[in-house]
């Protein structure tokens, strides 16, 4: 496998400016001449397909959901970095750029991180002219606050809707392109497989989820920008029908897989009620600026009110082991801290499996400092939303969060141009690996997804497309397209072939993947554990294959086909997780091995060990798989080099 980074060189903060540069062009009328499939409308696929098509490329654009505005991205809540320096605290580009590396446990590429810091500035700028409402001050300037692993307020905001707000305006973007015929939009539509001719990613197969019906669909260059693998795990805090399918596609086509157990883990999501949920609610990390974090310190006080405790028998577990950072502190180790805590027995709410899975998230001395009004004008749509859910109010009783599976650092590889080692198969967004490294600090998906589709592909796929011009010689007729779309009608058929005669739900099955993968290769890992689960998933598997249980045909829309398509590429993605998780022997950000890790010092006041310890010496590199065939993968490396940031410790 190539792994060419392509990454410029001279000093980092003229690396984008000179590389731009020398990137070549495509003449406006030759533009015309191009036809570029975007898969995801997310921010990077909405803002992708919008920004290209303005350009003049024709674009064809694809989303599962009923319309494009349905995409993940909406979801978000808190914030979105820029290193705008509005509050005159001290942020730069390069202090994002720092936090972003130390904040990923130094395990990504310092070149696409400070671009990414660079680029910031001027999304916030694209926002606002596309009408985004960000919060504002009292005299007109947009207003900021704190995020996890950072001690400065660089992240913009729309109340508790950010993700909602820039979204809708990615959608404006594309939808006047859809309105001017440079965009064909395709929602209801779910990517099969990807075609590659000649190791030159030519087109893909989809399915209409109306009809059933497969088509190939052919173009000059594909981008892939379809979210994360988060929902591998049945319970997380990502909509039901997030999947990993269109990037695991591309992995067993030829693409790289980077970094797969890189999965983080969100500190403040509404903890599991019971066995019968089906996913996570997300309450967003902004809520840590002024709600504080604490259990009971003596076990007996946890099925109590929270507000008969007393302050002294309160642990504020997070300001005490870290000053410095208190509750904002990065989302790995917050995560961990909480799930330390439950394990010694001093979690709160409602039992399940003979443990109190929350902790408390506590607005008393906001509300008694600034008053009720200014709580719901920042958080209000957050706490309807909590109350709805959880039937309390978090004016009058803290909240109750626990951690929960979020988002995922690892994705498919892709050079500095964000083009994976498949030519002509771009990856935008958090399909890909690029900039987070072992833990993404909050606010940066955002951040991430237009980067890339406003700032960073209408120069890269512009420079593929001007050194390779336009595709000949293949169309429907093409032995790659029929060979691709025959092999997606197999799979099917078979599937539904055994789903006739199966015993149990596709749910089922996920839900016992996701428990597997939760217990063995979750917040904490070790070799035992994880080569139980290389154990069990395959076995699992098989007894899904042969047992699981699809009602209905092919030819119309039938939910529990797409579920099981997605759940099989799951399985397997799940065994190369933990196989990535067992070669990496070193703690890293959210990998936490726990045979990896420092131990108090009776020497020092205040050490409470439990943090990470790198391997610098044999795992300073991005892990990159290779599909090799059924249940087999080839490891492959790219070195990190560190010109800019030294590496140390990770201390807050």
């Amino acid at each position: 496998m190539d792994l060419k980074s392509n990454t410029p060189t001279g000093p980092i903060e003229k690396r984008w400016q000179n590389h731009k540069f020398q990137l070549q062009l495509v003449n406006p009328a030759n533009r015309r001449k191009y036809k570029i499939i975007v898969v995801g409308t997310g921010l990077a696929g909405a803002s992708a397909g919008a920004t290209l098509a303005d350009l003049g490329y024709n674009v064809l654009s694809f989303c599962y959901q009923d319309s494009p505005r349905r995409a993940h991205s909406i979801a978000a809540q808190g914030g979105i970095n820029a290193a705008k320096n509005y509050q005159g605290d001290g942020d730069s580009v390069f202090r994002l750029f720092y936090e972003t590396i130390k904040g990923g446990d130094f395990r990504a590429r310092e070149s696409n991180v400070y671009r990414l810091a660079e680029i910031s500035v001027d999304i916030i700028d694209q926002c606002v002219a596309l009408g985004v409402p960000f919060a504002r001050e009292y005299g007109g300037l947009l207003a900021n606050r704190s995020f996890g692993g950072t001690q400065v307020s660089r992240t913009f905001y729309a109340r508790g809707q950010t993700g909602q707000q820039l979204l809708l305006a990615a959608y404006s973007a594309l939808s006047r392109m859809i309105a001017a015929g440079k965009v064909q939009m395709r929602p209801r539509c779910e990517m099969i497989d990807l075609i590659v001719v000649d190791g030159r990613a030519r087109g893909i197969v989809t399915r209409d989820l109306v009809t059933g019906k497969l088509e190939a669909h052919l173009g000059d260059a594909v981008i892939l920008a379809t979210g994360g693998y988060g929902n591998v795990f049945y319970l997380s805090t990502n909509a039901k029908g997030c999947n990993a399918s269109a990037i695991w596609r591309a992995h067993r086509r030829g693409a790289g897989f980077a970094n797969p157990c890189f999965t983080q883990i969100h500190p403040t999501s509404i903890p599991q009620a019971g066995e019968y949920q089906s996913k996570l609610t997300l309450m967003s990390e902004s809520l840590r600026n002024d709600g504080r974090i604490w259990v009971p310190r003596k076990p007996e006080d946890c099925t109590k009110d929270p507000r008969s405790i007393p302050e002294r028998d309160r642990y504020y577990y997070l300001e005490e082991k870290y000053p410095k950072f208190g509750n904002l502190m990065p989302r790995d180790i917050a995560s961990r801290q909480a799930k330390f805590v439950c394990d010694q027995g001093l979690g709160v709410g409602p039992e399940i499996d003979g443990v109190r899975r929350g902790v408390y998230l506590d607005f008393t001395d906001a509300i008694k400092r600034d008053g009720v009004e200014v709580i719901r004008e920042k958080y209000g749509n957050l706490f309807d939303m909590y109350e709805r859910i959880t039937g309390e109010n978090p004016y009058e009783v803290p909240m109750r969060i626990y951690p929960a599976t979020h988002y995922t650092m690892g994705g498919l590889w892709v050079d500095y141009n964000l083009m994976s080692n498949i030519s002509g198969l771009f990856v935008a967004g958090e399909a890909n690996f690029s900039d987070h490294g072992a833990n993404r600090l909050g606010a940066s998906a955002l951040m991430q997804g237009l980067a890339d589709g406003f700032f960073i592909l209408p120069y890269t796929v512009a420079d593929y497309l001007a050194r390779n011009g336009p595709s000949k010689g293949v169309d429907e007729n093409h032995p790659a397209v029929r060979s691709a779309i025959k092999e997606a009608e197999a799979r099917i058929n078979q599937f539904i072939e055994v789903g006739q005669k199966g015993t149990h739900t596709v749910d089922y099955f996920h839900r016992k993947l996701g428990m597997i993968l939760w217990n063995e290769c979750g917040m904490t890992r070790n070799e035992k554990g994880l080569r139980k689960a290389l154990e069990e998933i395959p076995k699992l598997h098989e007894e899904f294959r042969a047992k699981v249980k699809i009602v209905g045909g092919g030819e119309t829309l039938n939910r529990e086909l797409e579920k099981a398509l997605r759940v099989d590429d799951f399985f397997e993605l799940g065994v190369l997780m933990c196989l990535d998780a067992l070669e990496r022997d070193e703690s890293c950000g959210c990998h936490f091995r726990e045979e990896h890790q420092t131990k108090p010092d009776p020497n020092v006041p205040g050490s409470y060990g439990g943090e990470c310890v790198r391997d610098d010496e044999r795992f300073a590199h991005v892990a990159v798989w290779e599909w090799k065939g059924e249940g087999k993968f080839a490891r492959h490396v790219e070195p990190l080099n560190f010109e800019y940031v030294k590496l140390e410790q990770r201390k807050y």
